[in-house]
């Protein structure tokens, strides 16, 4: 025991302090994740979040797996033992001039005296305090400072567990998303795959017709190649007959020259072979070109690190919707308090446009919001937006101003923005009609804006692909 004790001298003390209350553990207990807090602090964070789970990795755990931790029970009563103050070495409290026992304070130069000191020429016309009043003097204001230093320790606790619960979440980020890349290229994987199959199944496919149609052509040429020899012979045997034979086999043997003189000279036609610039002439231009058929592109993309945690994203980032509240880092640009979610790019010059389907949504808003550096600010003064709320639709800018709108039944709302001109502009997507218009001196970045509290997703519309050449 006396090992573990002299070991104790060497172990910092925030490892004995409770991640909830930073204090040294009361009575700690452990969790099967090996985390440990005090049973009380345990307790009443469960009580407040409703949910049995690890405050630091959110493991969850039922009652029964609650253990108490002897062994840091016994380490944290060693380390409240030791840190009582060792005693004043031997002679410290006395005079090192005159051996006295050191009585009184000097204010002017803050130092303890005796009562000789007092009397001395260095100390002429001092004042001076009974030295037990400057210490509890002192005392106060070291009092003042440890407990301004312990709460900045608290702080940086808490802080601690937030990085480590952000250190955490980048884990999980990092896992979904290489999950949805793979898959995504997968996608494109399976497409190119498939394009080769074809563009070769077309190559072969020309090769046997034009193999064959050379086989045919060779067939025909041996067949009249046969019947030239055959007249060849023909004619040469008869050159060796007989005169009268000639004279009554002349006609037979004439007309079976003519027939060999009018047989088709064997032609290679144009078009014979294999029409390579089709095959591979801009090939990798022309999958692009039909791969866009295959893909989509969304002019706006939601930014999963402002949401709110009562939102879900999909997968693509391009909807959203209202679900159960949960546990997110508070980064600084995550928007608190509001079922609200911005979009990845904020705009500073330039016009830019998105649609988005606000079909069968029973309460939403869709606007810009000015400079998204401090989310956890006041928003409704960086805020532009419209909103269907109660059955009616409302424009509201700051400070709060409200405008009723004249619309019903909007199933899809284009969003213009034109930052050269300092507007934002609403209109319905199906008739094209105006909604709305801020005019508004944007300084900074503006980004999307939206706020559902609808179940149902809330999707940025894709737009066309269009590939132009020249």
């Amino acid at each position: 025991f006396s090992s573990q004790v002299s070991l104790m001298a060497y172990r910092p003390e925030e490892d004995l302090h409770c991640p909830i209350c930073m204090e040294t553990y009361r009575d700690p207990v452990i969790l099967p994740c090996s985390h440990s807090f005090c049973r009380v602090c345990l307790q009443n964070w469960w009580m407040e979040k409703n949910i049995r789970e690890c405050p630091l990795c959110k493991e969850v755990s039922s009652e029964k797996d609650v253990l108490c931790n002897l062994a840091l029970k016994n380490l944290c009563e060693t380390f409240s033992s030791q840190k009582a103050p060792s005693s004043r070495a031997d002679g410290a409290d006395l005079c090192h001039l005159h051996g006295q026992k050191l009585k009184l304070f000097c204010l002017q130069h803050q130092e303890p005296v005796c009562v000789i000191c007092r009397d001395s020429e260095t100390h002429s016309s001092h004042r001076f305090k009974p030295i037990n009043e400057a210490a509890q003097q002192q005392k106060k204001q070291l009092q003042d400072t440890l407990r301004t230093l312990q709460d900045r320790m608290k702080g940086f606790h808490q802080f601690k567990v937030k990085f480590h619960q952000t250190a955490e979440h980048i884990k999980v980020q990092t896992r979904l998303t290489g999950i949805h890349i793979k898959e995504e290229f997968k996608k494109l994987h399976r497409f190119l795959e498939e394009e080769e199959k074809l563009r070769l199944a077309a190559l072969m496919k020309e090769e046997q017709q034009k193999s064959q149609l050379m086989k045919d052509k060779m067939e025909v040429l041996k067949t009249d190649m046969l019947t030239l020899l055959d007249t060849i012979k023909a004619t040469e045997e008869a050159l060796r007959a007989s005169d009268v034979w000639v004279l009554l086999k002349n006609r037979t043997a004439v007309d079976q020259v003519k027939r060999c003189s009018l047989l088709d000279d064997p032609q290679l036609l144009p078009g014979a072979l294999i029409d390579q610039a089709k095959h591979l002439g801009n090939l990798g231009f022309n999958i692009w070109t039909k791969m866009k058929d295959k893909v989509t592109f969304t002019p706006v993309i939601l930014d999963p690190n402002t949401a709110s945690p009562e939102l879900i994203l999909s997968e693509d980032l391009t909807a959203v919707r209202c679900g159960r509240k949960r546990q997110l880092p508070e980064n600084p640009e995550r928007i608190q308090g509001f079922c609200s979610v911005l979009g990845s790019e904020g705009f500073s010059f330039g016009t830019h446009s998105w649609e988005v389907s606000v079909e069968k949504q029973g309460r939403w808003e869709l606007g810009v919001l000015q400079d998204s550096a401090q989310t956890g600010g006041d928003l409704w003064s960086r805020l532009w937006r419209i909103q269907l709320c109660d059955g009616k639709h409302r424009a509201i800018s700051p400070p709060r101003t409200s405008v009723l709108l004249q619309v019903q039944n909007l199933q899809r709302i284009q969003v213009n923005l034109d930052m050269n001109k300092d507007s934002v502009s609403f209109l319905d997507a199906d008739t094209n009609e105006h909604i709305y218009t801020f005019t508004q001196a944007f300084t900074g970045r503006v980004f999307p804006y939206i706020w559902t509290g609808s179940e149902l997703p809330f999707r940025i519309l894709p737009v066309p692909i269009n590939v132009f050449t020249l």
